[in-house]
C-alpha cells in the first residue's frame, strides 16, 4: 500500500468524519467542560482499535488515544473546545444565535480535532496495511482557548515520548504559517480600597475603581514603546459595584499579554506590573498582581514544514462547488463594504512557503509548548471565505458547510501524508530534533504556567 492509498482510504471514510465534526459542532463546549466532546471522541476511537485514557495531566477532559507500537512514536494534536458567547445557527449568513448566550465553535475547533484524528486514522491505516512498526498518539486537547490545555499536558510530560507531532488549522488559506505564534500570559490585577459614602465622606475612602482605571490609562501610553508585534488585551472583570455614591473597595482586571518571544514577554510583564503599583500608589490602595497561564511562542521545524507543505502542494486541493460560492459571498459581504469585496470568496492554491519563518502571527496557541518538547509542524487549510475573522458567527456559520468538510479532509490527508513520509525517511526525525535543539539551544522545556498553578485553580479564576 502506498501513501496514495491512505488519501483515498480516507476519502472513502469521509462522511463518518464529517458526522463526528457536525456532531461536536452541535454541542458547542468551552474550556474545561468538554465531557460530551470527549465521550463521542472515545467511543469513535474505541471502535477504531484505540487504547484511550482520559484525564491526562490533571485535567478531566485532556485524553489520549494510541495504537501500535515501536517506532516512531508520533503524535496527532486535536482540540473541541468552543468559545462562549457565539452561538449561530449553520449555513445562514445573518447574525441568528442558535441559544441566546450560547457557544459556539467560532475557531473551528470542531473541524481541527476531527481533521487531526483523520490524520491519526490513515497513518494507523498505512501501519497496518503494510505491517510496519510505529506508534500512533492522538491527543485530545481541552481548552486551548483560555485555557492552555496542552501547556499544563506538556508541563506533566504528556508529549516527552514523541518523536514529532502534528496538527493543524481551520483559515481561510491553504497555507503554512510563514512565522511563530506569539507567547501569550494572562494576569488577574484586584485592586483593595476603602469604601465610603461618596459624598458625606470621599475623604476617607480609598477608591479601588479608580486605581483600575489609572493603571488602564497606564497602559494606554505603555502601548506606544512596546514592539510592533507585542499585544496588549484586558478585560475589566469586575467594577467595584453598581453604586455610584459608594466609593469603590475593590476592582479587577483581566489582562493578556503577547510577544514573539518568551524575553519580550517577561520584559512586558515587569513594565505592567509597575503600571499597576503605580497606579495603587498614587489612590493609596493595595494590587494583588496573580499570573494565571501562560503558552510558549511556536518552535517551526523546517525539516517537518517542508514535507507537509510539499504534501499540500500535491494532494489535489478541495473544490469549491456553486453553492459555496452562494454562500461564501453572502458571508464575505457581512464583513466587507462592497467596493473592497475580493474577486474570489476562496483561494485554494496553497500560498507561497515562507522559508524564513519570520513572520510572528498575531495569536497565540498551546501548540507552542508542544512544540518546544518535541518537533512540531501544523498547516492551515481553507475551511471558510477570504476574510473570515476567527471567533466571529461568521465563522461559526460556516463550521458545518461542505466546504469546511473538504478542507478538513484536506487537512488530515496532508497529515497523514507528512507522518507516512516522516515514517519511511527516518533520517528527517533525526534532522527535526537537530533543528529543534539549534533553537532551544538545547536548553530543556521551560512551562510558563508556575507549579502552583493547577488546572482548578485556573478553571476558577477564568470561568
Amino acid at each position: 500500500m502506498d501513501k496514495q492509498a491512505a488519501i483515498k482510504y480516507l476519502e472513502s471514510r469521509a462522511q463518518d468524519f464529517y458526522k463526528l465534526s457536525d456532531k461536536i459542532w452541535g454541542n458547542a463546549e468551552i474550556r474545561f467542560k468538554e465531557k460530551q466532546s470527549v465521550n463521542d471522541y472515545e467511543a469513535f476511537l474505541k471502535q477504531e482499535g484505540f487504547e484511550v485514557t482520559v484525564g491526562l495531566a490533571g485535567l478531566k477532559t485532556a485524553f489520549s488515544a494510541t495504537w501500535g507500537s515501536g517506532k516512531p512514536v508520533i503524535g496527532f494534536l486535536g482540540e473541541y473546545d468552543a468559545l462562549p458567547g457565539l452561538s449561530q445557527k449553520a449555513g445562514v449568513a445573518v447574525k441568528e444565535s442558535l441559544e441566546s448566550e450560547g457557544n459556539g465553535h467560532g475557531c473551528g475547533h470542531n473541524l481541527l480535532g476531527v481533521g487531526a484524528l483523520m490524520g491519526a486514522i490513515g497513518f494507523k491505516h498505512y501501519l497496518e496495511e503494510n505491517g510496519k512498526s510505529g506508534t500512533v498518539v492522538y491527543f485530545g486537547c481541552p481548552a486551548e482557548e483560555g485555557g492552555s490545555g496542552k501547556t499544563f499536558m506538556a508541563r506533566e510530560g504528556c508529549f516527552n515520548n514523541l518523536d514529532a507531532a502534528f496538527s493543524w488549522h481551520p483559515s481561510d488559506y491553504n497555507m503554512m504559517p510563514p512565522g511563530p505564534v506569539l507567547a501569550n500570559d494572562s494576569i488577574r490585577y484586584s485592586f483593595i480600597g476603602k469604601a465610603s459614602h461618596a459624598a458625606a465622606a470621599p475623604e476617607a475612602g480609598r477608591s479601588a475603581l479608580d486605581a483600575l482605571e489609572l493603571m488602564n490609562v497606564g497602559v494606554q501610553f505603555l502601548r506606544e514603546h512596546i514592539p510592533s508585534s507585542a499585544r496588549i488585551h484586558y478585560a475589566i472583570t469586575d467594577t467595584g459595584g453598581i453604586s455610584p455614591n459608594i466609593v469603590q473597595a475593590h476592582a479587577s482586571a483581566l489582562y493578556q499579554i503577547r510577544a514573539p518571544f518568551a524575553p519580550e514577554l517577561e520584559d512586558l510583564y515587569k513594565r505592567l506590573n509597575n503600571i499597576a503599583k503605580g497606579a495603587a500608589l498614587m489612590t493609596d490602595t493595595q494590587v494583588e498582581i496573580k499570573f494565571l497561564k501562560g503558552t510558549s511562542n511556536t518552535l517551526l521545524i523546517p525539516a517537518l514544514d517542508e514535507i507537509m507543505y510539499k504534501n499540500m502542494c500535491e494532494i489535489s486541493n478541495p473544490i469549491a462547488e456553486a453553492k459555496d460560492l452562494d454562500f461564501a459571498y453572502e458571508i464575505v459581504k457581512t464583513q466587507k463594504s462592497p467596493d473592497k469585496l475580493p474577486e474570489n470568496a476562496f483561494v485554494l492554491k496553497p500560498m507561497p512557503w515562507n522559508k524564513a519563518g519570520n513572520i510572528p502571527l498575531p495569536g497565540s496557541s498551546d501548540v507552542g509548548d508542544v512544540s518546544w518538547v518535541c518537533p512540531t509542524s501544523q498547516c492551515g487549510t481553507s475551511t471558510w471565505p477570504v476574510g473570515t475573522a476567527p471567533h466571529s458567527w461568521q465563522a461559526v456559520a460556516c463550521g458545518k458547510s461542505d466546504f469546511a468538510h473538504r478542507g478538513m479532509l484536506f487537512a488530515g490527508q496532508i497529515i497523514a501524508s507528512t507522518a507516512i513520509d516522516v515514517l519511511n525517511n527516518p533520517e528527517v526525525i533525526a534532522k527535526a530534533w537537530e533543528q529543534l535543539k539549534e533553537k532551544t539551544g538545547g536548553s530543556p522545556y521551560h512551562c510558563p504556567i508556575p507549579s502552583e498553578i493547577t488546572p482548578d485553580i485556573l478553571e476558577a479564576e477564568i470561568t
